[in-house]
């Protein structure tokens, strides 16, 4: 292991359990993507590792929910301080274990900080209303209660940014949480629990528990003690989330895949437009779950558009992410490259035409990493696979279109509602398309990310619930009403 991440790290990672580091039977090798190379070995959990995690949350939570919530929320604005005293640190492994240029990383790091900072200035917000009463001297009181413990199931992505997202209004609304990272990016978790032991969170409110979905995931949301399942991945995984937690009646919040349509209208700024279709579009190798997965052009705006997108993505420098120059790197995985290549493949059988492809390094220590070229596809037909499945890779589809009415449809004509996008200079046509578009985002001349006072939630097969703002937090919290009579 790399000696800038010891000091957050244990030379063989274990799970992080009641702040102590909690070793198994078994552990698996975590990768470098740009190189191939092993970074580390990190524990791999059982359903037995589970109940110590669950158990440890479970111990600690009444006494964290007593602590006053201003008191709480100081934690994490502590938390916070401590993710930027080592904000360096913590985005060199996040690039070095998922393979994103450090930029983004550096700007990952800042989004966690954001997060925890946003919920802890929730600290001192009202947590209850009075209500008028139809009796005399009566009063009804409601307040919020702390669910309990709470899984949280996180994405390889966005490791950093979406343990905070899931953890900050989980601890200031009184829960304790059991965090299980993905088997690609389990080092950016246990590094984030390392610095929350530093900002003095007491033991067993922050666990986190290493290993494979169907065995530890699937054993968190089983749990009997475990009250809310919040988790951002595939479709798949969140259906069968959805159906165990069934059994148990517990609520779930569930942000899962997205095909978000990117249109621009004949009337837009054409230019910006095409760099924004290519930033969406590859930021994060294209793993990044509102990104431009499907580009509709206007007919009349067509020529100059692919003119300028071109220019756009031949800006894009593939290349080792620790480099500052670099503005893609590789895919997370061996599993995801294969993944892009063969829909890539199929996307040319079914008829598309390359328009510009960009080139991988050919350098000999990148022989071994999962480097996918970033790609422009033209000429597809209505049936293509790449405009209906999840690309989460650098293939950028274009599609011509005439008329608004049928860009809504072909942009509806699709089983997730994550995020849409939409570019034109004229506000009536936004503002209708916009109320037309069957998603829980659209960003209008503009591209993401989302905000941290938004609500970032699905429609559709993208997902139920969602996170941030003072929407997400709602998902933290039950409500109790007290019916107080003071008639003497």
């Amino acid at each position: 292991m790399s000696t800038d991440f010891k000091k957050l790290l244990p030379e063989n990672a274990a799970h992080f359990i009641n702040n102590s580091w909690v070793s198994s039977k078994s552990s698996d090798p975590v990768t470098n993507p740009a190189t191939g190379e092993t970074i580390a070995q990190v524990a791999m959990g059982s359903k037995a590792d589970a109940d110590k995690a669950v158990a440890a949350a479970k111990k600690a939570q009444k006494k964290w929910a007593a602590v006053p919530q201003p008191q709480r929320a100081e934690y994490l604005y502590e938390f916070a301080r401590q993710i930027e005293k080592n904000k360096k640190t913590l985005a060199t492994l996040l690039t070095t274990e998922q393979g994103k240029p450090l930029a983004e990383s550096e700007g990952e790091v800042d989004t966690a900080i954001l997060m925890l900072r946003f919920y802890a200035g929730l600290g001192w917000k009202r947590t209850g209303h009075v209500l008028a009463s139809n009796h005399p001297h009566h009063q009804a009181i409601t307040k919020e209660s702390p669910l309990g413990v709470v899984a949280a199931i996180i994405p390889w992505n966005f490791p950093l940014a979406i343990f905070a997202r899931k953890t900050a209004p989980a601890l200031l609304a009184g829960n304790t949480i059991v965090v299980k990272p993905s088997e690609n990016t389990p080092l950016c978790s246990l590094a984030l629990a390392t610095l929350s032991h530093a900002a003095g969170i007491p033991n067993g409110v922050i666990n986190v528990i290493c290993g494979e979905g169907s065995k530890v995931g699937d054993a968190l949301v089983k749990h009997p003690d475990v009250e809310l399942v919040t988790m951002t991945g595939s479709t798949r995984a969140g259906k069968i989330i959805a159906k165990n937690a069934a059994e148990k009646v517990i609520p779930v919040s569930l942000e899962l895949g997205g095909k978000a349509p990117f249109i621009v209208l004949a009337d837009a700024d054409i230019e910006k437009a095409a760099q924004d279709a290519i930033d969406a579009r590859m930021a994060n190798c294209g793993q990044v779950c509102i990104c431009n997965e499907r580009t509709y052009i206007q007919r009349e705006a067509y020529e100059p558009f692919m003119r300028a997108l071109k220019k756009a993505a031949e800006k894009i420098i593939v290349g080792d992410p620790l480099a500052k120059k670099t503005t893609m790197g590789p895919k997370v995985s061996a599993a995801e490259k294969e993944h892009v290549e063969e829909l890539l493949a199929q996307t040319k059988k079914e008829g598309g035409n390359i328009f510009w492809q960009g080139k991988i390094p050919d350098a000999k220590k990148f022989k071994g990493g999962n480097w996918v070229a970033p790609t422009i596809v033209t000429d597809l037909p209505a049936h293509a696979t790449i405009l209906k499945e999840e690309a989460f890779g650098p293939i950028l589809p274009v599609v011509v279109f005439d008329t608004i009415d049928e860009v809504i449809r072909l942009a509806n004509d699709c089983e997730y509602g994550l995020s849409s996008y939409l570019y034109t200079r004229d506000l009536l046509s936004a503002m209708q398309i916009s109320d037309a578009l069957e998603y829980g985002e659209v960003y209008i001349n503009r591209y993401g990310p989302e905000e941290i006072n938004g609500f970032h939630a699905g429609w559709k097969l993208s997902g139920i619930g969602g996170d941030d703002g003072e929407h997400g937090y709602q998902l933290y919290v039950k409500q109790k009403t007290v019916y107080l009579n003071y008639q003497s």
